[in-house]
């Protein structure tokens, strides 16, 4: 089977509306993320309607953004603590309820100006969706943009999680090794980024363990070169990359053995 890791299922059906009729032609098992309820609330009703089709599963997900309290200063919409508080009654609400299959996407964005002077709320709300992923016992997804250095600070609670996805992993092989030896059930998931001469990502993907891996599209935020949006046809040539960078680096595998070790990595990371 398939498997997304990371997705944004409302953002890519505004630019693709035939999008979940092509997931479930494809059979993608998807983990979508939400950071606010409306868009929740939407995935929820793609993963009943996939229930109900008896078709590929959807896992709805939901946490605040990195992005968000530098995205809300820039439009003279201050993140303020009455927001903070409402979205994690909103998370707490849904973990409560066992609607929420992880928390995330959550995380660090220190790339742009705007983000960066938004560090101190996301060490924030950082901390109080860590702290959920453990009360509730649910895996949590990572975005880390120049900020692995943050992460690391925070090795000793990630260590509870019970699981850690790192979406679009953006860090070196050392420090991917670095975070397993501290006994962090850590999964490093990748997309187009491997088609794109990332040498970094590409050599943690060519030689972390097999039993490691995640894909994802990203989807819409992650295109190939030449294309406007990532959608789940990005899957199977992303799956082959994979394959084609581990074969290169030793690691002989299939593509179908790869994929049935990461649909295995998944249930792993989302469900054990």
């Amino acid at each position: 089977m398939l498997t997304d890791a990371h997705c944004h299922p409302l953002d890519l059906i505004r630019v693709f509306p035939e999008a979940e009729k092509e997931r479930k032609e494809l059979g993608v098992l998807a983990a979508a993320s939400a950071c606010d309820l409306e868009e929740f609330l939407y995935h929820e009703e793609i993963a009943r309607s996939s229930a109900s089709e008896k078709s590929a599963p959807l896992l709805c997900c939901f946490g605040v953004h990195p992005q968000l309290p530098g995205e809300r200063a820039k439009n003279s919409k201050p993140f303020t603590e009455k927001d903070l508080n409402k979205s994690m009654d909103i998370l707490h609400k849904l973990c409560a309820e066992d609607r929420a299959g992880a928390i995330g996407e959550c995380g660090f964005d220190l790339y742009k100006d705007e983000y960066k002077e938004t560090e101190a709320i996301q060490d924030k709300i950082f901390a109080l969706h860590i702290e959920a992923a453990i009360k509730f016992n649910l895996p949590v997804v990572i975005h880390a943009h120049r900020a692995m250095h943050k992460i690391f600070l925070y090795s000793n609670q990630l260590s509870k999680c019970k699981a850690v996805i790192f979406h679009t992993w953006p860090g070196t092989l050392d420090e991917a090794k670095s975070l397993l030896r501290q006994k962090i059930n850590a999964y490093f998931s990748f997309g187009n980024v491997i088609m794109l001469n990332h040498k970094q990502a590409i050599k943690c993907c060519a030689l972390l363990p097999n039993e490691r891996l995640l894909t994802e599209t990203d989807a819409p935020y992650a295109p190939r070169r030449g294309e406007n949006f990532s959608s789940w046809t990005d899957l199977p040539l992303i799956l082959e990359t994979v394959s084609n960078l581990r074969n290169e680096a030793g690691c002989k595998i299939t593509g179908k053995e790869l994929e049935n070790q990461i649909d295995m990595n998944f249930m792993r990371a989302f469900f054990r």
